[in-house]
């Protein structure tokens, strides 16, 4: 799937190319993976926009970036043989040749290889950094989390829990705020579509907000600023309402960051590359000891699935990470 047009807006069937056309050959130090699931992110959105940004964008006419798991099925690589499962940016691709830069074996079984793109992957890794490093909860504090239900989300709040938090998660339905609780662990969960946001903060919320994980930006940010806490630090994973949006909308509220001394730190995930080991040891020994719960919305089709796919995302239809799986 090549990216056809930069999209204004939600991206449309047309910003995309679906061309067929033969996949490569492994030449010396490479191999050839067959590529199984595709990771949906938010992010994606982002990368198709022209710009400077913290990583550069998807140039027109090339494959989408995307991360995968597959199964190498030819090899000419020393590390990597015939068989072996791998992750790495392959691309919304049934094939992809790799010499074997920032791929890593994974083992499908000790997890579903769903779960290596989801709380054993970035997905997992952005929560896991991003709450640890830059959140740094105490426990007893309170830790809010926006897109609750999601990827990122559900993890964050999982780990805050497990860190001796009290864990808020704010959500879109009935349906996700029930699950944010009930299978997630979380203390509370507000439902931002059919509650008002600032009162329930203030419930659940009396003594103010420690620590802000927000994954959405507008009008959940803004009500989450005047609930802060002295001292707070607000992660600044994402912005998912803002992403298709032609007129982004920035903070009203942030002279809360000055009355209550707190901070606002932007979070990229690969700005952790060297310690990646340490965080999904962490995790999958947390998940092993049933501590940590894993979930995937797997939706089984093919690549030209991924257009409409990447828009449950933004529609809010996923619970979970959102995974395109494209082969057995």
């Amino acid at each position: 799937m090549r990216l056809a047009a930069r999209p204004v807006g939600e991206p449309r069937p047309t910003d995309w190319e679906h061309v067929e056309e033969p996949a490569g050959q492994p030449g010396d130090g490479e191999f050839l993976v067959q590529v199984l699931c595709l990771s949906i992110d938010p992010a994606m959105r982002g990368w198709m926009n022209a710009g400077r940004s913290y990583i550069r964008p998807v140039e027109i006419g090339e494959v989408m970036r995307a991360g995968a798991v597959g199964r190498v099925i030819a090899s000419r690589h020393s590390g990597f043989a015939v068989g072996d499962h791998v992750s790495g940016s392959f691309g919304v691709q049934e094939y992809c040749v790799s010499d074997g830069r920032d791929v890593t074996k994974v083992d499908p079984a000790a997890a579903p290889l769903p779960t290596y793109l989801g709380t054993l992957g970035m997905s997992g890794l952005t929560a896991y950094f991003g709450l640890i490093d830059i959140g740094r909860p105490e426990p007893g504090q309170t830790v809010v989390v926006s897109g609750a239900a999601g990827a990122v989300g559900s993890v964050v709040g999982q780990i805050a829990k497990i860190l001796g938090c009290r864990v808020i998660g704010i959500a879109g339905g009935e349906a996700k705020c029930r699950m944010v609780v009930d299978e997630f662990g979380f203390d509370a969960a507000i439902d931002y579509q059919n509650e008002d946001i600032r009162k329930a903060l203030r419930e659940h919320a009396p003594d103010g907000v420690d620590v802000y994980f927000d994954n959405v930006g507008g009008d959940v940010l803004d009500a989450v600023l005047l609930r802060l806490a002295r001292g707070a630090r607000i992660v600044v994973c994402g912005a998912i309402s803002q992403y298709n949006s032609t007129k982004p909308q920035g903070p009203a509220n942030y002279l809360s960051l000055l009355v209550n001394r707190a901070s606002m730190t932007g979070l990229v995930v690969f700005d952790y590359a060297d310690r990646y080991a340490e965080g999904i040891t962490q995790m999958a020994t947390w998940r092993a000891e049933s501590r940590l719960k894993s979930l995937e919305d797997v939706v089984s089709g093919s690549v030209a699935e991924f257009p409409e796919t990447l828009m449950r995302l933004f529609r809010g239809d996923n619970r979970g990470k959102l995974v395109l799986k494209i082969a057995d």
